[in-house]
Parts: structure tokens; sequence; C-alpha cells
């Protein structure tokens, strides 16, 4: 794994960590009864967007060092996810 691949899959874990993070504890303008004219009562009245980015940042540290040990290691290869699917693709035929 190179640094740009390694990179990349640190932000794709980010973002899909950061998506399950955001709606945690999130408190909406309906819940406190202070929905603002103009505004829908499920827009987000504290939202704590600084704390949740370093609790995903660190989240996501974590599953990438994870990740990125089992791919450098070869614990699991391309072989192994083949033989637990079952059988290779077949190739295409020309019809």
């Amino acid at each position: 794994m190179g640094i740009t691949s390694g990179l990349v899959l640190f932000a794709v874990l980010w973002f899909l960590t950061f998506l399950c993070v955001i709606p945690i504890r999130l408190q909406t303008q309906g819940d406190l009864g202070k929905v603002e004219p103009g505004t829908h009562a499920g827009s987000p009245e504290v939202h704590n967007l600084k704390r949740k980015a370093w609790i995903t940042t660190a989240i996501a540290g974590v599953l990438w060092a994870i990740l990125a040990s089992i791919i450098l290691t070869g614990a699991i290869s391309i072989r192994d996810i083949d033989s637990i699917a079952g059988q290779r693709m077949a190739p295409l035929e020309d019809n």
C-alpha cells in the first residue's frame, strides 16, 4: 500500500465514520421547542461538529491502523477473498 492509497483509505474511513457519528446526541430545534421561522423543525440546534470531527478522527485512525496492518502484512489477500466467495467469476463470452 502506497502513501496515496493509504490517504485515500483514511479519507474514505473518515467520511463513513463521520456520517455515522453526526446523528449521535443531535438536538434539533423541534426537540428544544425553539423552531426559527423559515427553518425545518429537524434542523440542528446543538450539533457539536468540532467535537464530533475529533471523535471521528480517532475512530477512523484506529480503523485505518487495523486495515492498513491487515493489508501490509498480507493476512488477508485477494486470493483469500476469492476462496471465500466460492467460485471465480466466469470470463465474458462473445456473442
